[in-house]
């Protein structure tokens, strides 16, 4: 394990001067790279870049593709209160969050999940706006201060960090301006793997990917205007029309809240065809989920026995996540039974690869499970090239690329060690064994 530090030097700078002994025994750094999908560490590979480590595996994170979601169910961490720092309360029925939780320091209440508790470096709260509108200063400041605190840190024991500035860099700049970045960073991590010695593992994973396109505005809130619904900030008790929707980061999905629950089912009818909607899902049951949009409307159904968790994927009208045939092949192939279902392992093996990877169990749990505390009552995915969010940031922020929905591309986060090769593909809630063994 690497004792002492090695000393500072400007990103892109030559290896630095080692400073104490070489390590006596392993050490290992885990770095999150914040919105770096597994398409750009392909890229960044075929470059030459990270040459020390091992082909990337894709590790799926859950929908929505966002952050706090993914990390919490990487990490094993507490569920953040919703999905983004703007969020309705359900308890006090009223959107609480927002802006005011990104001024000032990072206090506990500005902690949305655990696992933020086990990070030794993350950039300063102001840093997650200021990336918009001072972006290169802003990434290279983020990679050099969390260069200086593993600098500074006692070689005895794991390093965690988690570098948020690649996703605001993705976001305004584009893929070639976070590879130029991803130089910078390999070039460090040589640095810190040169002194600490080979035996040290890096892991490098990342939250959620990116669509790497050009994006435009989902009119959201104006079709749901328009077919009579009330949107507001808060809930009264009563009243099947009104509606909240935390509007903040210009992502690729939208969290719908109803008065009255019952409403849900006319809500998501009211935004099939709605330019930009890829699909929506709301919960149906306890063991069901309906998925609906243009492409037609299917039920997602889970069934749990002693023979393990399978689900049932029934096309009512159409086929809205394109799984018709991938059914087809798992009934030819044995794997479907008398009653329809197929084992939760079999889905994952066949759609993996999918344009919407995991989708059924994926999008059974993004309702069903705890992904956050305060779980929305239809949850909307847009195609890529459509965001929903705070109209305000639209006067700031030219989106180069978003994530959020539930398609490949902001699914496939990646996850790649030094030492160690993971399988091809990891969901969110497989990960923590592999990265906090």
């Amino acid at each position: 394990m690497c004792e002492g530090s090695f000393i500072p030097s400007e990103i892109g700078a030559q290896h630095p001067v080692a400073a104490g002994a070489r390590a006596e025994r392993p050490r290992q750094l885990l770095l999150c790279l914040d919105g770096v999908p597994h398409q750009l560490i392909e890229t960044a590979k075929a470059r030459g870049l990270f040459d020390s480590f091992h082909s990337p595996s894709r590790l799926l994170s859950p929908f929505p593709t966002l952050t706090n979601v993914g990390l919490s169910a990487m990490l094993g961490a507490t569920p953040p209160p919703g999905y983004e720092g703007l969020y309705f309360d359900r308890e006090a029925r009223e959107l609480r969050g927002g802006i005011r939780k990104y001024i000032g320091r990072r206090t506990p209440d500005k902690m949305p999940s655990s696992y933020m508790q086990e990070l030794d470096y993350q950039e300063p709260l102001h840093f997650e706006f200021l990336i918009y509108v001072a972006t290169d200063k802003i990434w290279r400041a983020d990679m050099q201060r969390f260069r200086e605190r593993f600098a500074a840190t006692a070689g005895t024991r794991d390093f965690f960090g988690f570098l948020k500035a690649t996703d605001g860099l993705l976001h305004i700049r584009g893929p070639e301006r976070l590879l130029t970045a991803l130089e910078s960073l390999d070039q460090i991590l040589k640095e810190i793997q040169s002194y600490c010695g080979e035996e040290t593992e890096i892991i490098l994973f990342s939250d959620h990917g990116m669509n790497l396109q050009r994006n435009r505005r989902s009119h959201l809130q104006n079709e749901l205007k328009r077919r009579g619904f009330v949107l507001g900030p808060n809930l009264p008790g009563t009243g099947r029309s009104a509606i909240a929707i935390p509007a903040f980061g210009l992502c690729g999905y939208a969290a719908l809240y109803c008065a009255d629950e019952e409403s849900a089912p006319a809500v998501a009818e009211a935004i099939d065809a709605l330019e930009g909607v890829d699909f929506s899902v709301r919960r149906d049951m306890d063991d069901t989920v309906i998925v609906e949009g243009p492409g037609g409307r299917a039920r997602i159904e889970r069934r749990s026995n002693a023979s393990g968790v399978s689900y049932r994927y029934h096309s009512e009208c159409g086929d809205p996540l394109q799984l018709n045939s991938v059914r087809e092949q798992m009934q030819a192939g044995g794997e479907i039974d008398q009653d329809g279902y197929a084992a939760d392992r079999d889905w994952l093996t066949r759609t993996a690869d999918h344009i919407y990877p995991d989708a059924v169990a994926n999008l059974y749990a993004s309702l069903h499970c705890r992904r956050v505390q305060h779980t929305a009552d239809v949850l909307v995915s847009f195609r890529d090239g459509y965001y929903f969010g705070w109209s305000p940031f639209e006067y700031v922020v030219d989106l180069a690329a978003t994530h959020g929905n539930a398609m490949r591309a902001s699914t496939d986060a990646f996850l790649m060690s030094t030492h160690r090769r993971f399988p091809a593909y990891v969901r969110a809630d497989d990960a923590r064994p592999l990265l906090r063994e």
